[in-house]
C-alpha cells in the first residue's frame, strides 16, 4: 500500500485557478464519493480551502493512480487538463505525510502559523469519515497530523501574535479593553478591510457591530455579509460614535473624515469612557491630533503593520523548532507505515503457529481427556504462551525493519521456511511424526 498526494496550492497556482478547483464549493462529500467510485484508490481524503485543493489517497499502484487523480481534478471541476497540469504537484509515501504534517502545523500556509488550517484539515478528515472513504492508512496519517499541529502550537510560538492588519487591530483592542465581550463596534466604510476586521471582532463576541457608509445600500450589504451586524446612515454617524467603544475607519476619502474637533465633540457626553479608534484607511481617515485627546486611543495602519512585522519576525524564529517536530513525527509515522509491509507475514506466521498448536492439542485430546478442566485450561494457556514467546522476537525484528526491500526479503524467507499461505495462513499440513529408530 502506498500514500499519494496530488494537488495544487497558493505556492503553485494563481487564485483564478484555485477558485475553479474548489471542491468545497461543489459539495465535498459528493467529490469524495465520485473519487472513490473511480476505483484507483483504496482510501481518499480531500483537503479543499481557498489556498489549496489536495487529494490524499492510499493506493496499490502510485503511477496510474497519480494520472487518474490529475484527470479527476480536471474532470470534476470542469477545468481543461492543460490548465491544471503545470500547477499540480504530487508526493508519495513519507513525503506526502511530511507535506500534510507541515500543512497542519501552519508551515505551508500563506501566512506562516495561521491557526485556521488545522481545523480545516480536521474537517476534511471528518468529511471523508462520513463519506466512508477514509480507512486505516489515512486515519492513522490524519490523526498523526492533528498531533503535529497540536504539538507545534503548544511547544513553539509559531502561531502567536497577529500577522494580519485586521487581526492586529483586534489584538490592540484587547490590550485596551481586555475582554471585548459586550463592547460596541462601529465600522466606518463598507469595504473589504473594514469588513474583515469586523468579522474578527465578531469572533470576540462583541455586543454589536454597526456599519456606517455614505451609501446606505453598501452599509446594509456589508452588515448582511458579516451576519448579526446592523447598518446606519451617514447622518447618524455622531450618535453611533457616541455609543461605540471601538471604531474602525476604512473609507476611501481623500481627506480626514474625523477631525480632532469632531472627536472632542463626540467625547464630551461620554464622561471619560475610552474610545479606541483603528484607522486602517490610506490616506488616513482620522486627524493624527485626535490621538492627543484624553481617553482616545488612536492607531493607524502603520502602527498595525509594525505589529505585524514584529510578529512575523518572531514566528520566523520558531520555524526551525516547528520543522524539527514535523521531522520527529514523520519518523514515528514512517516506522508504523513501513511496518505495514510486514503485517501480512506477521499475521500469517502467528496464525500458522496457532493452527499448529491447536492441531497438536486436538491430536493429543485423548491423552488430555483424563485431566480435570482446570488442568486442561492450564495446558492451553501454557502452550499459547510458548507460541507467543517464540514469535515475539521475530515479530518485533520484522516490524522494525526500515527498508522495504529488506522487509520483502525477510517476509519471503519466512514464507518459504514455514510454508506460509498468505491467502489462508490457517492451512496446516498434517503433522507427521518422524519414524522411531529401533534399539541399537
Amino acid at each position: 500500500m502506498h500514500l499519494l498526494l496530488v494537488g495544487l496550492s497558493h505556492r503553485t497556482a494563481p487564485v483564478e485557478l484555485r477558485e475553479r478547483v474548489d471542491f468545497q464549493a461543489r459539495d465535498l462529500q459528493a467529490a469524495l464519493r465520485a473519487l472513490a467510485g473511480r476505483g484507483s484508490a483504496r482510501e481518499a481524503v480531500v483537503v479543499s480551502t481557498c489556498n489549496r485543493a489536495e487529494m490524499y489517497v492510499a493506493c496499490e499502484e502510485p503511477e496510474p493512480t497519480r494520472e487518474d487523480l490529475l484527470r479527476f481534478l480536471s474532470d470534476y471541476n470542469e477545468v481543461v487538463p492543460a490548465d491544471v497540469a503545470p500547477h499540480a504537484y504530487d508526493l508519495s509515501d513519507l513525503e506526502a505525510a511530511r507535506h500534510l504534517f507541515r500543512v497542519a502545523a501552519g508551515l505551508d500556509s500563506l501566512v506562516v502559523g495561521e491557526p485556521q488550517i488545522l481545523g480545516q484539515v480536521k474537517e476534511a478528515h471528518t468529511a471523508a469519515t462520513d463519506a466512508r472513504t477514509a480507512g486505516p492508512v489515512l486515519n492513522r496519517l490524519f490523526h498523526a497530523s492533528f498531533a503535529v499541529g497540536k504539538r507545534v502550537r503548544t511547544e513553539t510560538g509559531l502561531g502567536s501574535g497577529a500577522v494580519s492588519v485586521s487581526y492586529a487591530a483586534v489584538a490592540l483592542a484587547r490590550k485596551i479593553f481586555g475582554d471585548l465581550g459586550g463592547r460596541n463596534v462601529v465600522v466606518i466604510g463598507a469595504g473589504e478591510m473594514g469588513k474583515l476586521t469586523a468579522i474578527h471582532m465578531k469572533a470576540q463576541e462583541v455586543r454589536n457591530i454597526t456599519i456606517v457608509s455614505r451609501t446606505m445600500a453598501h452599509a446594509a450589504r456589508t452588515a448582511e455579509a458579516i451576519g448579526g451586524a446592523s447598518a446606519a446612515p451617514w447622518t447618524d454617524l455622531d450618535a453611533v460614535l457616541a455609543a461605540g467603544d471601538i471604531v474602525i475607519t476604512a473609507t476611501g476619502a481623500a481627506s480626514p473624515i474625523l477631525t480632532k474637533a469632531h472627536i472632542e465633540g463626540v467625547m464630551r457626553p461620554r464622561r471619560n469612557r475610552p474610545l479606541f479608534i483603528i484607522d486602517i484607511a490610506m490616506p488616513r481617515d482620522v486627524e493624527a491630533a485626535a490621538g492627543e485627546i484624553e481617553q482616545v486611543f488612536l492607531y493607524n495602519i502603520d502602527d498595525l503593520q509594525a505589529t505585524v512585522r514584529e510578529n512575523l519576525a518572531r514566528r520566523a524564529s520558531e520555524v526551525t523548532r516547528a520543522e524539527a517536530i514535523v521531522a520527529e513525527e514523520v519518523e514515528k509515522f514512517g516506522a508504523w507505515f513501513r511496518s505495514r509491509g510486514a503485517i501480512p507475514t506477521v499475521v500469517a506466521l502467528r496464525e500458522r503457529f496457532e493452527a499448529i498448536r491447536r492441531a497438536e492439542l486436538e491430536r493429543l485430546d485423548f491423552k488430555l481427556a483424563a485431566l480435570p478442566p482446570e488442568a486442561r485450561a492450564r495446558v492451553d494457556e501454557i502452550t499459547h504462551l510458548i507460541v507467543e514467546k517464540l514469535l515475539l522476537t521475530p515479530t518485533e525484528q520484522l516490524k522494525s525493519l526500515s527498508d522495504a526491500d529488506t522487509v520483502g526479503a525477510y517476509a519471503e524467507a519466512l514464507t518459504r521456511l514455514f510454508g506460509l499461505d498468505l491467502d489462508d495462513p490457517r492451512k496446516v499440513e498434517p503433522f507427521v511424526r518422524p519414524p522411531r529408530r529401533g534399539p541399537r
